[in-house]
């Protein structure tokens, strides 16, 4: 769809875009065929469509895979959809009208899936968060997302944030190519990005996982303060044992928490015994 048969849509039903929702629809082709092209598709995907407004993708994606299963949040714009699929014929999307965030994914991941999205500020950790603490984790998620929180998440040492690392704990993301404001409409502020992240598939206990983010919190609290510190002081450990336990996973107690990799905080993880 280019910026007309967005606009005529949304004349014919009376909307308009929500800001509060973070609404804001693809209108450039070029970029539609990227997001197609990053996501490698065949006719036997199962695609779980997030957020697809007024299906500028869910189109796309319904001519190229078996099922479609798109959640939307605005039930208005989940009414305008049907009415469209109904009306071009296309059989094998599923509409469900209901929060990504509250939505129980178990029924509709029933066998290998895929996670394809334009997601707003607002929801994009979480949104990554929840599918890639699944134990049933989607094969990859191809993602538009802003610029800077792509740049972010795919970030290494020394500029890792907890975003960086709790999407990397789990998978390998990747920034596939840049999206300028301008292919969407009503136009956004700031630039966006493609992103594939693929889950790497190693998996830990749950035990482990809890200390290891309670971990990360922990060193991220206080983001220019060093290690050590806030380690000790989030933790409940004396300063001096933090010491000694960095010194002993060859990390300086005086860096920051953004100059460590995955592999440093799963040695921190594996190695802590203070209570």
């Amino acid at each position: 769809m280019n910026i007309d048969d967005v606009k005529k849509l949304c004349k014919k039903y009376g909307i308009f875009p929500s800001k509060k929702l973070g609404q804001n629809f693809l209108v450039d082709e070029n970029t539609l065929k990227q997001i197609m092209k990053a996501a490698h598709l065949s006719k036997n995907d199962i695609i779980l469509e997030i957020g697809p407004g007024l299906g500028s993708l869910t189109f796309a994606l319904a001519k190229k895979v078996e099922r479609v299963v798109t959640i939307e949040k605005d039930k208005k714009m989940c009414e305008v959809l049907k009415k469209e699929l109904e009306g071009s014929g296309v059989r094998n999307v599923k509409v469900v009208n209901n929060d990504i965030l509250k939505l129980n994914p178990k029924p509709y991941a029933l066998k290998t899936y895929r996670i394809m999205a334009n997601l707003p500020y607002y929801i994009t950790s979480p949104v990554i968060r929840k599918f890639l603490e699944l134990k049933k984790q989607p094969s990859e998620m191809i993602l538009m997302v802003q610029k800077e929180v792509a740049q972010r998440i795919c970030a290494h040492s020394p500029k890792m944030s907890i975003l960086s690392v709790s999407v990397q704990f789990y998978a390998q993301p990747e920034i596939v190519s840049f999206v300028s404001k301008k292919s969407f409409w009503p136009q956004p502020k700031v630039d966006s990005a493609i992103i594939r992240i693929v889950p790497h598939g190693k998996k830990f206990s749950d035990k482990f996982n809890r200390l290891f983010f309670k971990i990360i919190k922990a060193g991220f609290s206080h983001p220019r303060k060093q290690l050590v510190n806030n380690l000790s002081q989030e933790l409940k450990v004396e300063k001096e044992k933090v010491r000694n336990w960095l010194l002993e996973n060859k990390i300086q107690p005086t860096q920051r928490a953004e100059t460590l990799s995955i592999y440093n905080w799963q040695k921190l993880t594996k190695t802590f015994k203070m209570h």
